[in-house]
């Protein structure tokens, strides 16, 4: 059996994405107020999650297109 590797594609993505959701969660306690002016915006903390989530989703794909790949022995 072969052993299951990770796409360097969906690590990437999963780590920013992972990155971008607690910025995000920082921004919309408002612990980033002081960094950069964007930050003093609530919406700025909400598009930083949908960021993530986008991220998150663009890395699965790779790793969905490989499972599959897997699956008919290629």
């Amino acid at each position: 059996m072969k052993p299951h590797h990770w796409p360097w594609t969906f690590v990437f993505f999963s780590l920013l994405g992972a990155a971008c959701l607690l910025i995000g969660i920082a921004a919309l306690a408002g612990l980033m107020k002081g960094v950069h002016p964007l930050f003093n915006d609530d919406l700025a903390g909400w598009a930083l999650i949908v960021s993530a989530v986008a991220c998150v989703l663009t890395g699965a794909f790779p790793l969905v297109l490989r499972r599959l790949a897997e699956r008919e022995g290629a």
